[in-house]
């Protein structure tokens, strides 16, 4: 691409190939460092998120436990805020163009703003689904049986978009399986009968929320994907239309399902710092990601989700000391991650490198 920038800038009569090395290694080494940078914040973002909601679920506390609901919520409203904001720099920070085109694109399109109250919907179960599972599953175990979503979102592009999947692509979901399901296949702990008991219960609470999940983040992603496709608009618009009906379906759900302990002990019972940063990192992390997501490939994401796995797997083990790693763990957890490098692979034909050559 940059070759064909610099030739349509210069006519070929007016080239000068001694100035052109020096600007390619300098964009080159500037986009370098960018991949860096994004490998750093999108490992530190998927491990401390796992990592402190992990911790603030089993946090033992005086007082009672923070509601996952209100948390899902608080950080739906944060969302919000932030993506306001930085629509309004956007603008410029001229408050009257803001409001224009938020009424422009929200108010005045109620057919389209309407269209993601699905994905909105679905990302709000999710949410909520992922504090069951690390209410119930250690860190290490949450974060490979985490990478199925890959296979749903896989199965739904093909279903829903027509997308078709290299051989590569589909041996690292069958890869993929095979990983997670050693992960979670049952070891001989010590402990008495009820122990074990309670212990598998748990378990199995935990695997059933990662895998609705990640059926639901497939499916949302999946369909979100084909929203953008159809229209042109900016993303911090779409992330408020999406906030604001997450707030909505999210505040109905708290009002439902937890409702008494609402009444006697109010919405924020139980939060501490922890949980503020539970609630930041799930509401900003999100957004830092969108923007850094494109200057990492698909090797680089795959390196992100390998380094997170390994972080998570020695922090719980060594820090959170909910984990104790078999055999089994291992191999499969390095399945998931081969499958993870394997399904991001991309296979160039052979004459691109003889057309770099001319």
């Amino acid at each position: 691409m940059c070759w064909n920038m610099f030739a349509e800038k210069d006519p070929p009569p007016a080239a000068d190939s001694d100035t052109e090395p020096p600007v390619m290694v300098s964009s080159s080494s500037h986009t370098s460092r960018l991949k860096y940078v994004s490998l750093g914040v999108l490992v530190l973002q998927t491990t401390s998120l796992v990592l402190t909601m992990r911790y603030s679920r089993t946090l033992k506390e005086d007082g009672p436990r923070y509601l996952a609901s209100s948390a899902v919520v608080s950080a739906e409203v944060l969302k919000i805020i932030t993506c306001t904001f930085l629509v309004l720099m956007e603008n410029n920070y001229n408050m009257r163009a803001m409001n224009q085109l938020l009424k422009e694109e929200i108010v005045n399109k109620p057919v389209e703003t309407l269209k993601l109250a699905v994905p909105a919907g679905i990302y709000t179960l999710q949410n909520n689904l992922l504090y069951v599972a690390l209410s119930n599953l250690d860190a290490a175990t949450y974060q490979v049986t985490y990478q199925l979503k890959i296979l749903t979102t896989a199965l739904f592009s093909v279903s829903m978009l027509g997308k078709r999947l290299g051989l590569y692509q589909w041996l690292s979901l069958l890869l993929l399986m095979a990983g997670v399901t050693l992960v979670q296949w049952p070891s001989d702990s010590g402990g008495d009968a009820e122990e074990k008991a309670l212990s598998a219960g748990s378990q199995f609470v935990g695997l059933m929320a990662v895998l609705m999940a990640c059926v639901s983040s497939g499916f949302a992603g999946v369909y979100f994907e084909k929203i953008l496709k159809e229209t042109k608009q900016s993303v911090w618009v779409r992330n408020i239309q999406l906030g604001l009906f997450s707030f909505v379906l999210g505040f109905i759900g708290m009002m439902v399902y937890d409702g008494q302990s609402l009444r006697q002990s109010g919405m924020f019972q139980g939060y501490s710092t922890v949980t503020c940063i539970v609630v930041a990192l799930q509401a900003v992390g999100g957004l830092v990601v969108a923007v850094v997501i494109k200057y990492a490939d698909n090797i680089l994401k795959g390196f992100a989700t390998s380094l997170s796995i390994i972080l998570s797997t020695l922090i719980s083990y060594f820090m959170l000391k909910d984990f104790s790693p078999t055999g089994l763990f291992f191999l499969g957890a390095l399945l998931v991650i081969a499958a993870t490098f394997l399904y991001g692979y991309e296979r160039k034909p052979a004459s691109s490198s003889s057309a770099i050559k001319l």
